[in-house]
């Protein structure tokens, strides 16, 4: 943002091709304007303006400047509407920085736009027919694709006879959790209606997926993958791959998302998954075709809702490459746990002879033991396969937590690094705070119901979000959970826990339940510092990885244990702290961090989006004119 003085803002950021010329003046008038070159476009604006301002009539000048309207018509309607006396304050302005761009290396990153329509459709995924949220009549939904950088503008038409609302698990949102898509922070998108988001990778590669956030809406499906590939001539630290598949594993029930939502409303729990699929199909409805001798990247992604997975690739060996947006050590696996909410990139070589191989899926730490298959298919194979399907860890949490903690950060791999105030050693950094989050399972009014240190979330009437912006007393309180766990009988509370931006704050996750636990952060990634079994204490610091311990956004706790992160509160906003299984989310383990800036600057957190949805107590209120 260039500033003039303080009736006079322009923002050159986004002059590109087909790309958009943002003017301020004053705080009463605000013009979008397009251009259809580059640096040329800046160039004859810039001197158009000139030229109207030491012309004696704006109207004549207008029309000898036609073929430039023509293309430009909106900049006429500026013109007219600031006056000779503002334009006159403007061209000054606009002289000086003519002399700037000498050569004019304006530009920004590339926009990439998406038209989505929601809708509910037949499915059969297994074998029964159920129904289904399909995005443009897909089941799963279609595939991002992104560089580090790009803007993405997704439009997303609700054809559903019910609110709907999409979010976007591991995309950070630097500084506008305006685009988070959950309801602390954004308004559903209404039967019938539309909203845009308007997002950006900033500094962002890997792995991710986005989901409906609403209604148990993700039992139903609505979900798909998200890729952010490295920007070019930035060096990954492995060879390209002949190719790139995308893996969304989970479970799944053949009761619609409507009956689960009715039992959760009742206060009971769900009954166990009926089965696991790979990109919405049951077994062997995949197949993944390879080249013999050659590498092939798997992302896979956990978007089921109740369980913890684990992954293997017959005969194959996995090589373990990015995590959630960090380039790992590049250490060997023979099967993967990949736990609620999480995503893993591996690489696979396709070294054995030319056969068909089983591509398992299976549940972990359950009692009943559920798996799915989908076939890794070599070009130059005759279709048989090796049988049987292998099989793969049930119960074990030794094993799981010692591969855990054998996943590192690869600190000589290029690419986007979390920089904690100024230094890239995150375990130099001086710990500002300490934040003791304990899960439980309360019985509230005779209902059972999920807590974060003895507080259920409800969400408030209207997002807080927007309750925050516009100053709406009543909907929740700074401060309403505590920092350490609290002993005592759960209760209900929209809980929101006040923080402040650029503090340094270690997050310990205690679970002494007898489950597996999967917590997210959105807006953010963190370092996994350490994970162990029993109570944690002061002295459990002391076993910290405080060198290249894995940045990621989601971290597993397994039963009667604790798992700690480090992470930097860089991101001005309103973000969610959940349980990704979905039944514990919805029941109340989840709350809210107002992540605040005192200087209220748009450098810290983006301005209200003009077309943001309002509702509850928001309605009616403006955003920000168009015009």
């Amino acid at each position: 943002m260039l500033v003039y003085d303080s009736s006079i803002k322009m923002n050159l950021s986004s002059f590109f091709c087909n790309g958009l010329l943002s003017i301020n003046i004053g705080f009463d008038l605000e013009m979008v304007v397009p251009t259809s070159g580059r640096c040329c476009s800046i160039r004859r604006l810039i001197a158009f303006i000139l030229s109207c301002s030491s012309s004696s009539s704006l109207n004549q000048t207008l029309s000898q400047k036609e073929p430039f309207l023509q293309q430009h018509p909106i900049v006429g309607v500026l013109v007219l509407r600031m006056g000779k006396s503002r334009l006159l304050l403007l061209a000054s302005f606009l002289s000086l920085l003519l002399l700037l761009l000498p050569s004019c290396v304006l530009g920004e990153s590339p926009y990439r736009f998406f038209t989505w329509n929601v809708t509910y459709g037949d499915i059969y995924p297994l074998g029964v027919k159920q129904q289904g949220i399909l995005i443009n009549g897909q089941f799963p939904g279609p595939q991002i694709e992104a560089v580090t950088n790009d803007n993405l503008i997704v439009n997303v038409f609700n054809s559903l006879p019910e609110p709907f609302l999409i979010s976007w698990n591991g995309i950070q949102q630097r500084r506008s959790s305006w685009q988070d898509g959950v309801y602390g922070t954004n308004c559903p998108i209404p039967p019938g209606g539309n909203f845009t988001y308007t997002m950006q990778v900033k500094d962002q590669i890997g792995s991710y997926f986005y989901f409906p956030s609403l209604a148990f809406h993700k039992a139903a499906g609505g979900y798909g993958g998200i890729r952010v590939l490295s920007r070019p001539l930035i060096p990954v630290p492995f060879a390209p791959p002949a190719a790139d598949y995308t893996l969304l594993v989970g479970d799944w029930y053949k009761a619609n998302h409507t009956d689960l939502r009715n039992k959760l409303d009742g206060g009971k729990d769900l009954p166990f998954p009926d089965g696991l699929l790979i990109n919405g199909q049951g077994s062997n409805g995949s197949a993944f075709t390879v080249d013999q001798g050659k590498a092939y990247r798997f992302r896979v992604s956990n978007v089921g809702v109740a369980t913890s997975l684990n992954i293997r690739i017959q005969g194959h060996a996995l090589l373990l490459v990015e995590v959630e947006g960090s380039h790992t050590l590049q250490n060997t696996y023979s099967s993967l746990d990949i736990h609620l909410g999480q995503s893993y990139s591996f690489l696979v070589t396709a070294d054995q002879p030319p056969m068909d191989y089983y591509i398992v899926v299976s549940t972990r730490f359950t009692t009943t033991v559920l798996s799915t298959t989908a076939i890794l298919h070599y070009s130059n194979s005759d279709g048989k396969r090796v049988e049987p399907p292998p099989g793969g860890p049930t119960t074990d949490i030794e094993w799981s937590l010692n591969q855990a903690r054998s996943i590192r950060w690869n600190l000589t791999a290029s690419g986007p690094r979390p920089n904690p105030q100024g230094s890239y050693h995150y375990g130099y950094v001086n710990v500002t705070r300490t934040i003791r989050l304990a899960n439980s399972a309360p019985v509230i009014d005779g209902k059972q119901r999920y807590a974060v240190n003895s507080l259920s979330f409800i969400p408030a009437d209207t997002p807080l979000k927007l309750a925050d912006f516009y100053n709406i007393s009543g909907v929740f309180e700074l401060g309403s959970i505590s920092d350490i766990p609290t002993s005592g009988p759960g209760s209900l509370r929209t809980s929101v826990m006040a923080a402040d931006f650029r503090a340094y704050v270690e997050i310990v996750f205690e679970n002494s339940e007898p489950s597996v636990q999967s917590w997210h952060i959105d807006g953010y990634n963190f370092w996994i510092v350490g994970m162990d079994g029993g109570q944690w204490t002061p002295a459990s610091r002391e076993s910290y990885n405080l060198r290249d311990a894995v940045s990621r956004c989601t971290v597993q706790v397994y039963p009667n244990s604790w798992s700690a992160i480090y992470m930097p509160l860089d991101n001005v906003g309103m973000w969610n702290i959940r349980s990704e299984n979905w039944a514990r989310q919805y029941l109340g383990q989840q709350f809210y961090i107002r992540v605040y800036s005192p200087a209220n600057s748009w450098r810290d957190e983006n301005p209200i989006p003009r077309n943001a949805l309002l509702c509850g107590r928001a309605s009616g209120r403006r955003t920000r004119p168009l015009w």
